[in-house]
């Protein structure tokens, strides 16, 4: 299998590595294969694909959708971020838990987050190329959003010797309780 697929450390989360064939033309790897994710229990069938490109201290987040949950594949094509997962499940036992994450270009590791969840990435390096296959469809006027340092969930966020660079929307929103 091209792929490393464990459960992550909150249910629903999994924590991807693939195999990374590299020589000195570059290299090459799978990012998506739909019969080895079903094999280890992934199995999301995706809609829609989305990059950004963001610069260091830029955070995005924690964003997530109301009626029309998605569900993100996610990775950073180049630089490193910290990505994070916050369980927004109505009823679970880790309701307001986070995960978070290094993702980076150099190792192409991927991080998995199920519907209902709330996510968002801060960026460590000079730039990162970030990219995620979804779920749903977006509907921008089902987003919601929980504040990135809202102390009831208590993110451990990196620090990076200044604040982070954030929206204004997202300087705007509400904590979770």
């Amino acid at each position: 299998m091209p792929f490393s697929i464990e459960p992550g450390p909150i249910e629903g989360l999994f924590l991807i590595q693939p195999k990374v064939f590299g020589d000195e033309r570059g290299y090459f790897l799978e990012t998506w294969s739909d019969k080895d994710y079903a094999a280890a229990g992934l199995t999301a069938h995706f809609v829609q694909d989305n990059q950004s490109l963001s610069r260091k201290g830029v955070l995005r987040g924690l964003h997530f959708q109301r009626r029309y949950p998605q569900g993100k594949l996610v990775r950073a094509i180049q630089g490193e971020i910290f990505d994070v997962a916050v369980d927004l499940r109505p009823g679970s036992a880790t309701f307001g838990k986070w995960h978070g994450m290094i993702l980076s270009g150099k190792v192409q590791n991927q991080f998995y987050v199920p519907p209902g969840f709330a996510h968002g990435f801060l960026v460590l390096s000079d730039e990162a190329v970030f990219a995620y296959k979804c779920t749903d469809f977006y509907h921008p006027e089902d987003e919601g959003g929980v504040r990135w340092d809202d102390p009831a969930i208590g993110i451990e966020w990196p620090e990076l010797g200044f604040p982070p660079i954030l929206s204004d929307r997202d300087s705007a929103l509400p904590g979770l309780i």
